[in-house]
């Protein structure tokens, strides 16, 4: 190896451990390595800005316009409610209900604003049947990733693949092209999990909890003992008081020390602080309570007024301006006029010294506001999910579902069969000619607000597409992918070309699971390319497989955008994902090895 193949192969590790700590947003860390390797000279400028010019970039640009068209008419927050059971039935029966049309939605749409309607709907639907939801919200983001791997557009990492083979001489994929093996995937998932998968997922059925359990409480909220509080001088026992049988203390604190009150007969003293465990709806209990004040986290000089409030549970996105910050230091009430009572996060609720913690996307916080929070927010990209008073629901307007599904399906059509059109002066008709005739007629529609389009688009996901493509690049100029290539071509080349499809497979789903799935398509790709030219094969089999194995992040709840949404709302554990997942992701990658070279010989 070149002193520039070390070079980029130390920046290319370097990258990949940012991304595993979140050191920073996606598309800083890739567009910051491209920037250093242009300034060495390993890429030229135009190498750079390529990616954001590619075609398969735009296509994706052009497609979040879409599905935000899609999510303003209604149809989804529709369909949500029409799809589900309306009565208990076997849990078989219930997850495919639930699973088969979404993942038919998400074979055309952008998995996250599924997700984002579908999960509460499902939560409460599940709340209401005194059902889990826990049972059902993991398998609706696999259900989503069971529908990106059958089509295009069904997940930004297709088009990313596509762009890249078609940068390299290579044609495109079919709108369909993916389904052949995507299809047999799907149905594998469907079956797994609804015989299997629900058996190992967590059960949070509020009636089953054990309340002696402190691991499994959703929330934990913090209580003052005020000046002449009629609790002054009260016992708690066995955590109960006596007005108020539904919520249990855990603790009492008193002069730096925490008196557990499980075992312990404690006398409420002035200025006690009361560490109350249960759920969050039980924030309108709380404020009922005359002689306790909630202690506000970020805000503690602030006095609660308790009219016109209501509880309200958000999801940081990671566009959310204070990811990083400590609570303390982000003016959380000033900029939205709410106060943070509670964070949960990774499937258990932070205890102590919530102030001095640093805001992550993916917690849940539960904050205490006015209408005016949700009118002002329920649109924005900085939170996934808001809910008060149960959902945030949405006028349907019947004129903009018959406009979206009509575009819709001229947009799929169109991408369909663009290979039998006639050319428009040479230039051939593709996915995303007719993905950016879709946007402009919601557009001039006013099936999402014209004026605010920009909003619709992340443009951190744009920016980790474009300069993956840089890096790719970089690695392909400086010879890292060659010799990645070489050497996993020596450890298995006498087992054939299906033997370096599987280590490919592999390369790719393993860092899909640590890090953003189109980063691992960018890294994997230009390894593929090289180890189909040593061996003297089609790569097509090598893409294709990096297609599924980028969208294959069953394993962890960090891997994929979708399963990060739903740990916060299903309270899941990193293990939940891992017992439930790990199975999958052996059923597919043996799935993807056996059928991916009959399918597409090497």
């Amino acid at each position: 190896m070149t002193l520039e193949s070390y070079i980029v192969l130390t920046v290319v590790v370097a990258m990949i451990v940012a991304l595993a700590k979140d050191a920073m947003r996606p598309g800083l860390i890739l567009f910051s390595g491209a920037v250093f390797f242009m300034a060495i000279g390993i890429i030229t400028p135009v190498e750079l800005a390529a990616g954001f010019s590619n075609k398969g970039m735009l296509t994706v640009g052009v497609l979040f316009l879409v599905s935000e068209g899609v999510r303003y008419s209604g149809i989804l927050n529709k369909l949500a409610t029409l799809s589900l059971p309306k009565q208990q039935r076997s849990m078989p029966r219930m997850l495919t209900a639930i699973m088969l049309p979404i993942s038919a939605l998400s074979a055309f749409l952008n998995n996250t604003p599924v997700v984002i309607i579908f999960a509460p709907v499902i939560k409460r639907w599940a709340e209401k049947l005194n059902l889990s939801p826990s049972k059902f919200l993991i398998p609706l983001s696999y259900a989503t990733i069971f529908g990106g791997v059958c089509t295009l557009i069904g997940t930004s990492t297709n088009l990313v693949v596509d762009g890249m083979m078609q940068e390299n001489g290579f044609r495109g994929l079919y709108m369909f092209e993916l389904a052949q093996v995507g299809l047999i995937i799907a149905l594998a998932g469907w079956i797994y999990i609804a015989l299997i998968g629900h058996y190992l997922l967590p059960d949070h059925k509020k009636g089953n909890l054990n309340k002696d359990r402190l691991d499994i409480k959703e929330y934990y909220f913090n209580l003052l003992v005020t000046r002449n509080s009629k609790y002054i001088g009260e016992v708690i026992r066995k955590g109960q008081l006596s007005d108020s049988k539904n919520i249990s203390i855990v603790g009492v604190e008193r002069d730096g020390q925490m008196i557990y009150t499980q075992n312990e007969r404690v006398v409420l003293q002035e200025n006690d602080k009361l560490l109350v465990s249960g759920y969050d709806e039980n924030i309108n209990n709380l404020l009922s309570l005359d002689g306790l004040d909630i202690i506000t986290h970020g805000n503690l000089d602030k006095v609660i007024e308790r009219e016109d409030l209501q509880r309200i549970e958000v999801v940081l996105a990671p566009r959310f301006p204070g990811i990083g910050s400590k609570l303390k230091e982000f003016d959380f009430y000033n900029r939205y006029k709410g106060i943070v009572l509670a964070i949960h996060r990774n499937g258990s609720s932070i205890l102590s010294n919530l102030s001095e913690e640093r805001l992550r996307a993916g917690d849940s916080l539960i904050i205490l506001a006015g209408e005016e929070f949700v009118e002002s927010w329920k649109e924005s990209k900085i939170f996934f999910l808001i809910s008060a008073k149960g959902e945030v629901e949405k006028p349907v307007k019947t004129y903009k579902i018959g406009w979206t599904i009509a575009t819709v399906l001229i947009m799929v059509l169109g991408a369909t069969f663009s290979r039998y059109l006639p050319t428009i002066r040479g230039n051939a008709p593709d996915m995303f000619l007719f993905a950016s005739i879709a946007a402009v007629m919601m557009g001039i529609l006013k099936i999402f607000p014209p004026k605010k389009y920009s909003r619709a688009i992340s443009w951190d996901v744009l920016i980790t597409i474009a300069s993956a493509f840089a890096i790719s690049k970089a690695m392909v100029n400086s010879g890292v992918a060659e010799q990645i290539a070489f050497t996993s071509i020596n450890s298995v080349k006498h087992m054939g070309p299906g033997a370096v499809l599987a280590i490919i497979y592999l390369i790719t789903m393993v860092f899909t699971e640590i890090i953003t799935n189109n980063a691992a398509a960018a890294i994997a790709f230009p390894i593929a390319l090289s180890a189909a030219n040593q061996l003297g094969v089609d790569p097509k089999p090598f893409f294709i497989a990096i297609c599924i194995a980028a969208s294959a992040s069953f394993s962890t709840p960090i891997g994929y955008q979708t399963n990060l949404i739903v740990q916060s709302v299903g309270n899941y554990r990193f293990r939940d994902y891992l017992r439930v997942g790990l199975p999958l992701n052996i059923i597919v990658f043996v799935l993807s090895i056996t059928f991916i070279p009959l399918i597409w010989n090497f």
